[in-house]
């Protein structure tokens, strides 16, 4: 499928992956709808950060992927739906898995049954590497047994299985489309590397975090949404579970340090009891297998990790940036 003036939805638009994704699409040539999360203020995320000539290009959907009936309306009309609305913060539920049920599942098939009934010609729907849990053995490739380790990898997994149900019981063309631990500029600070970069930048002298020995395979968002971009347009995807990943593992003490180095800021690690997941819940190993990705559709990581956080820490030094930040406070 060439998305060159298809009309792309994408849910979560407002959001880190999201806003990157649907200006990849942008330049591609698509006429884009954003579904942004309905707010009093009409703010629409990070889509208000893109230049003026852009967002005047945009079809911009107000809604909340929980009602049905704003879903449908939202995907009338459109050939792709890019599905990544989501609750992502794994401290968030601990304490508010009902929430992350009502988003994650109930949200995932209010836009299966829309496409299904819509006859929507392609869907792409977002999973996470955490469904897999701690790594049986790496690289993690997409037969890799799932384990919920947490309410949120839980209500993922739950979302990627309707996604195999729609198109076994429907035909439906979908996409499930599984990224490893994107990083990049818009990060939310719910996440490490923006957690680090944001309290080296304000000049903290003690890095607080979690578990520092945990590895993880970061994609630099670039990479991540050439990926979606790819799979959208790759017919052979249709039904398939495919892995974004570059097969690379890196400790979070790794990260800090390269942060450190790339700051040139002095910190200590410091562990902050409250950033700690419970230990069964704690993922130790991530690192994927992006093999079937390449195979159906040639993608390849453009990004190693040190000219992706290179970016990254340029992004969040100018100071407009790094004011949208809390570095003080644990974000869960």
């Amino acid at each position: 499928m060439d998305l060159a003036g298809k009309r792309v939805l994408v849910t979560g638009a407002d959001g880190f992956i999201g806003s990157h994704l649907v200006e990849a699409l942008l330049a591609a040539g698509s006429d884009v709808r954003a579904f942004v999360f309905y707010n009093a203020f009409n703010g629409r995320g990070w889509l208000d950060t893109l230049p003026p000539e852009r967002q005047r290009t945009l079809d911009v959907f107000a809604g909340d992927v929980r009602d049905p009936h704003g879903v449908r309306t939202a995907m009338e009309g459109c050939d792709v739906v890019c599905h990544l609305a989501a609750l992502i913060a794994i401290p968030f539920s601990y304490h508010s898995p009902d929430s992350y049920v009502d988003t994650n599942v109930r949200g995932t098939l209010n836009v299966l049954q829309a496409a299904r009934q819509l006859g929507t010609a392609r869907v792409l729907v977002t999973s996470t590497s955490e469904v897999y849990g701690t790594a049986r053995y790496v690289p993690i490739d997409e037969t890799h047994p799932h384990q919920g380790q947490s309410p949120y990898s839980a209500t993922k997994i739950g979302a990627d299985r309707l996604a195999e149900a729609f198109y076994r019981s429907f035909d439906l063309p979908v996409v499930t489309v599984r990224p490893f631990n994107t990083y990049g500029p818009r990060q939310s600070a719910r996440a490490v590397i923006p957690t680090i970069i944001t309290q080296l930048l304000s000049g903290e002298k003690e890095l607080r975090l979690g578990s520092t020995a945990p590895t993880r395979d970061f994609v630099y968002v670039r990479d991540t949404v050439a990926g979606f971009v790819a799979l959208a347009g790759c017919d052979a995807a249709v039904g398939e579970e495919v892995n974004i990943a570059t097969g690379a593992e890196h400790s979070i003490a790794d990260v800090a340090a390269a942060l450190i180095r790339e700051t040139g800021v002095e910190a200590r690690l410091v562990t902050d009891a409250e950033r700690l997941r419970p230990e069964k819940s704690e993922v130790e190993r991530l690192a994927g297998s992006a093999a079937k990705l390449q195979r159906l559709t040639g993608w390849r990581a453009g990004t190693d990790l040190a000219a992706g956080l290179r970016e990254t820490v340029a992004w969040f030094r100018e100071s407009a940036n790094l004011a949208r930040y809390k570095a003080w406070l644990y974000n869960l």
